[in-house]
């Protein structure tokens, strides 16, 4: 299926692409909270503290390829606006060449340098062995992330979310099976863990080009549409590389943080990790917006279409307005049971850490939306490089708090990370936004299209 974006009304538009990607955000998180559980519950508190201690790790490495896949999907989802097929078809080849190369080279670097970077950021020794085991195979198997994200990237880009939707949702049950199969049946511990997710994103990801090259003529990339172009392949890595580059200097300040927490001892990593688990549930809504408005934001810029974006942007804003206030007062009853379904034989003050943790984050969940929707707006736009300089905006707000208010209130400080990298983003993005469209409006071919609307 194919949804043209440019037409309709927006509120219908744009929820109805939402849905299927919070499915879709939900079912991914499952991957990761299938891990923690199976390996919290039957191998132990230093199991699932080890595999908490890699989050920020994993997050700097992976999110640089997932970035770059997103950034790619955005110049397809221009070229569908614009209605032009093969500049679409050129823009996933050399998509590909871009993405898999850059995977393939990280993945052997990282595997290669897993262990001294988890020394570096002071990993505890107790949870050493069981962090390494689980982050060396993730890293291992890159080739599989990127060809889900990249997949699921272009038929969004085409407006279909519900396709990957169902593969998600599948390689997720087999990442369940696997996980039961390899940790609690064959006592693989963390190690069974993550090659059970890597198994099932190779999976997913493989359906997803199936589909791709199968069933859509106008994606099935053609004879010298397959032939590298450095044009293009300049404009998806400048697209690309700031989106990734943003992702991994967030995730460097959750580093900093994560070395800051690391030094506290194993329990204040697992009462981080579960309270981080927790409201990452409750952020999907916020990622699946996030997605929405770059796929929406680049087919109306295509289609020379600012006042639609806009127009969505705002209904945007309303809807995760209400969800963040319902989704606070749900975290604050709801919020110790689930911190309970990763820590079953830990200690009541790792239990109240989590949940203290998790209840600050909910708090400005304000904030956090506004961060992705503005961010993602900027993006489908085609100003990846503010999103960029908004990570290092958080960078900054982690790092204090790493720096400064760990040492000063020790896990109380730990816990304002979150919001203070969030806080910090907005004072770029918001303006950056209004910034960025004025300056569309004053080019010569988003004027005449304006004039031709109102005639």
């Amino acid at each position: 299926m194919v949804r043209d974006m440019t037409h309709g009304t927006p509120l219908k538009l744009i929820f109805s692409f939402w849905f299927p990607l919070l499915l879709g955000n939900l079912f991914q998180q499952v991957y990761n909270v299938a891990d923690s559980v199976i390996v919290g519950r039957f191998v132990g508190v230093k199991a699932f503290a080890g595999v908490s201690a890699t989050a920020s790790l994993n997050f700097m490495i992976i999110g640089l390829l997932l970035g770059m896949c997103s950034g790619c999907a955005i110049p397809v989802a221009q070229a569908f606006g614009e209605n032009n097929p093969k500049k679409m078809r050129r823009y996933f080849a050399n998509a590909i060449y871009l993405c898999g190369g850059l995977a393939l080279v990280m993945s052997i670097a990282t595997a290669l340098l897993a262990r001294p970077i988890l020394r570096w950021i002071g990993t505890p020794e107790d949870i050493m062995a069981e962090a390494y085991h689980y982050i060396v195979y993730i890293f291992a198997g890159m080739l599989a992330t990127m060809l889900y994200n990249l997949g699921s990237g272009v038929l969004r880009a085409v407006g279909n979310t519900r396709t990957p939707l169902f593969f998600l949702v599948m390689s997720c049950v087999v990442n369940v099976a696997l996980d039961l199969l390899f940790v609690v049946g064959l006592h693989m511990g963390v190690t069974g863990a993550a090659v059970a997710t890597v198994t099932a994103q190779l999976l997913s990801g493989i359906l997803c080009m199936w589909v791709i090259f199968s069933r859509y003529d106008v994606l099935r990339i053609r004879g010298d549409e397959w032939k590298p172009d450095t044009g293009y392949i300049h404009r998806l890595a400048g697209m690309g590389l700031p989106m990734g580059l943003q992702f991994s200097i967030t995730a460097i300040g959750s580093l900093i943080l994560q070395t800051a927490v690391n030094g506290l001892g194993s329990d204040a990593v697992a009462a981080i990790g579960a309270g981080g688990k927790v409201y990452t549930l409750f952020c999907c809504p916020f990622e699946a917006i996030g997605a929405t408005m770059a796929t929406w934001c680049g087919q109306n810029l295509g289609a020379k279409r600012l006042d639609r974006v806009r127009e969505g942007v705002r209904v945007a804003l309303v809807v995760m307005t209400i969800y963040a206030l319902l989704a606070n007062i749900a975290a604050r009853f709801a919020g110790e049971p689930l911190v309970r379904l990763f820590i079953t034989d830990g200690s009541d003050g790792i239990i109240l850490n989590a949940v203290k943790h998790l209840r600050m984050a909910v708090n400005f969940f304000i904030p956090l939306l506004s961060i992705f929707i503005f961010r993602n707006s900027l993006q489908g736009l085609g100003f990846s490089r503010i999103a960029m300089f908004a990570g290092l905006f958080e960078l900054v707000g982690r790092a204090f708090v790493a720096f400064v208010l760990v040492q000063r209130m020790g896990f109380d400080g730990a816990i304002l990370a979150h919001p203070a990298a969030w806080l910090m983003a907005n004072v770029l993005l918001i303006p950056a936004y209004f910034a960025a469209l004025r300056r569309l409006e004053h080019r010569p071919e988003y004027s005449l299209a304006r004039t031709a609307i109102r005639t």
